[in-house]
């Protein structure tokens, strides 16, 4: 199965976080059309995964959503959107979903589901998760690997997103990895930023 149950530390105990990596998506304007439709059975934070460099990245935006959701400081209608403007390094709601949102043309696409329940003991439904991401989501799930995310980033995009043209010292590393390392440190840290 392709749905990862994802441990984050110090978020409450009753949320619960499903990951799932597609690529080749063929259906993005039907889940597109379903956000704008509000339909409450897609409510999923679908994020265009070329725009995300890393776990860590995506996993930052979820941490913080959450910790919003559960402080009840959602600036957004819900945590799945919050998690696509917590991507954002600026509060503009509207830039955050164009650019790091679904779109019709989205080819590879990372989806996100967060559960709430107030009672941690109750089973949480993953399998019925998996079984409708299956049903409506016409791509290849594939592990939401940082192998895999890193085949589908395009850091040209991200760089310019993040406002990171430019920069000399990041230029010059050499070698792709720590170059890799480098650019999730700035944007991590962007995130954590952003709001304070």
């Amino acid at each position: 199965m392709s749905l990862e149950t994802v441990p984050i530390e110090h978020i409450p105990p009753s949320y619960t976080v499903y990951l799932s990596l597609y690529r080749n998506v063929e259906n993005a304007a039907f889940l597109h059309q379903q956000l704008l439709d509000r339909n409450a059975d897609f409510e999923y934070a679908f994020i265009d995964a070329s725009v995300v460099v890393s776990r860590r990245q995506l996993l930052s935006a979820v941490f913080k959503a959450v910790t919003s959701a559960a402080a009840g400081a959602l600036k957004t209608p819900n945590v799945h959107s919050e998690i696509i403007l917590s991507l954002n390094p600026s509060n503009n709601i509207a830039d955050s979903y164009r650019r790091f949102g679904i779109s019709p043309s989205t080819k590879d696409l990372l989806v996100v589901k967060v559960s709430n329940s107030s009672d941690p003991s109750v089973p949480l439904p993953r399998e019925s998760v998996q079984a409708h991401l299956t049903t409506h989501v016409k791509g290849d799930a594939v592990e939401a690997t940082v192998a895999n995310i890193a085949a589908v980033t395009d850091t040209s995009k991200i760089r310019k997103y993040y406002k990171l043209n430019g920069l000399g010292w990041l230029d010059a590393i050499k070698d792709d990895k720590t170059k890799c390392s480098a650019l999730d440190t700035l944007i991590v840290s962007s995130i954590a930023l952003r709001g304070i």
